[in-house]
């Protein structure tokens, strides 16, 4: 047993231990909770820069949870993907919390304790190599996500929450059809086993186990925000506190990592009668849900909305990429997701800062009196909208570039540049026109009485996710290598397959 033998259940065990220990301390000072839920959060970072090390190789680290072997027990399993999930997550979270902790914590009971949970719940999705626990992991995410959405109540989060939560129920109920339909076609869940098994359906149970199939991708087109079950995102995104928001920068990209994982394990180009089952489906709503998002952008009339819209965007560009389903498109997509996510974080939270130094105009899209530390505020927020455009010289452009360039040889070349291309000069006119708005068609003098001025703490994880994002610019070259790789990794899925159900020999 080599010293890396236990590593895969370390981000699974560490957040769910620290929501318990954070339970039992519910009735201490909150400073106490509060150091306990960032030390948590922070021992995340290193030990995902360990899997990702691990993984760079192409090495896949396997664990049996209690010595069954697959695929007649759980796996978790660590990749390139699932570390880069892993690692992306763990910085989030990281400045997400450290955002919290200025007060947004103390607006509701058990924050910290729902927030470890949620991590608990993203850690298990990206390492689960077993299809039942991956709905296991989604069911813990949403009883998590629908804590945190509603904390600190008030009309507008108890109204989004209750469209989430109704949505997503229904999500859960066809993933439990589509698993069960392929359990009693293939008598395993095992998404290795799945695959071997699925490429050798009969005809008789072939249109079973493609509409399984297709259900999976409506649950996971849910889960992701994609057209048209994206509709519960923008009310909840916008509504919630803003470092609810910016954690779940993320969850929608763990709809995207489940299509693209089950997609290229279970339906890619090796799996016979069922190979490539979303190749008339993905691209084509991809392009559309970018379109509808980026309107939704410029028909925005907060900034918190504006935000929400553009992670619904960012899912199309995603999802895009993913679904042109080459080498060059998916490691543009892996490059890019990291990006977005911080990207749309910053977002949220700055749009936070913003709505509190104006006082009772908050984040509308309307002009009003000169804020507080106008200048630090604009400053940031011209960097943070030049990274959600997706404008030189941060990593947003190159992931673009990156899938421009992979899209040249495609069918969609035409739509994919078109789209592209177009909806990120609507981005461009949408942001400069809130920018405009709110730092430059200003009138009168600011009201102290009304307006919070953003302190160096509420600022400093704003800036920390936009230094990651200069990091992406900075260590493209091996980062980008990183991703194409991984790509390689994914649609060459044998090893993969042969390291899980191995692991007994």
């Amino acid at each position: 047993m080599t010293s890396f033998a236990h590593l895969p259940i370390l981000p699974v065990l560490l957040p769910l231990l620290s929501g318990i220990v954070l339970l039992a301390l519910r009735n201490q000072s909150l400073t106490l909770q509060r150091s306990v839920s960032l030390l948590a959060a922070m021992a995340l970072i290193p030990l995902a820069i360990t899997l990702t090390q691990t993984a760079s190789d192409g090495t896949h680290l396997v664990y049996a949870l209690g010595n069954w072997v697959a695929p007649f027990g759980i796996v978790l399993v660590v990749d390139r993907l699932a570390a880069w999930m892993l690692l992306t997550t763990s910085l989030l979270a990281v400045f997400a919390l450290l955002y919290a902790i200025r007060g947004g914590d103390t607006e509701g009971r058990h924050f910290h304790v729902l927030f470890q949970l949620q991590l608990f719940g993203l850690n298990g999705a990206f390492l689960t190599g077993d299809l039942f626990n991956l709905f296991v992991f989604f069911e813990i995410l949403l009883l998590a996500s629908y804590g945190l959405l509603l904390h600190g109540g008030g009309r507008n989060r108890v109204k989004a929450g209750l469209h989430f939560v109704v949505i997503n129920l229904i999500g859960s109920t066809l993933f439990l059809f589509a698993v069960g339909t392929l359990y009693g076609v293939t008598g395993t869940l095992n998404m290795a086993d799945l695959a071997v098994k699925l490429a050798q359906t009969s005809p008789e149970n072939l249109p079973l186990v493609q509409s399984a199939g297709l259900l999976l991708f409506a649950v996971f087109a849910l889960k992701a925000a994609l057209l048209p079950l994206y509709l519960w995102l923008p009310a909840a995104y916008a509504h919630t506190s803003a470092p609810v928001a910016a954690l779940f920068a993320i969850m929608t990209k763990g709809g995207a990592y489940s299509i693209l994982r089950v997609y290229s394990l279970m339906f890619g180009d090796a799996a016979g009668p069922v190979a490539n089952l979303l190749d008339a489906w993905l691209a084509p709503l991809a392009l559309i849900t970018l379109v509808l998002g980026m309107l939704g952008v410029l028909a925005s009339s907060t900034l918190k909305q504006q935000a929400a819209y553009l992670v619904v965007a960012s899912i199309g560009m995603l999802l895009l990429a993913f679904g042109l389903g080459t080498v060059d498109s998916v490691a543009a997509g892996l490059y890019y997701l990291p990006h977005s996510t911080f990207a749309a974080a910053a977002l949220f939270l700055l749009a936070d800062a913003i709505s509190r130094a104006r006082g009772s105009l908050s984040d509308h899209l309307e002009s009003g009196p000169i804020m507080q530390n106008a200048r630090v505020l604009g400053g940031l927020f011209f960097i943070v909208a030049v990274a959600n455009a997706g404008l030189p010289p941060l990593s947003g452009f190159l992931g673009k570039f990156m899938l421009l360039k992979a899209a040249i040889e495609s069918p969609l070349m035409v739509w994919v540049w078109s789209v592209v291309l177009a909806t990120g000069l609507a981005s461009m006119i949408a942001l400069a026109r809130s920018g405009s708005l709110l730092f430059y068609r200003t009138h009168g003098s600011h009201d102290s009485a009304s307006q919070t001025p953003p302190t160096s703490a509420a600022l400093a994880p704003i800036v920390g996710l936009l230094a990651l994002i200069v990091g992406l610019v900075i260590w493209a070259g091996p980062l980008s290598t990183y991703a194409t790789d991984t790509a390689e990794q994914l649609l060459a899925p044998q090893r993969y397959i042969d390291a899980v159900l191995g692991i007994a020999q």
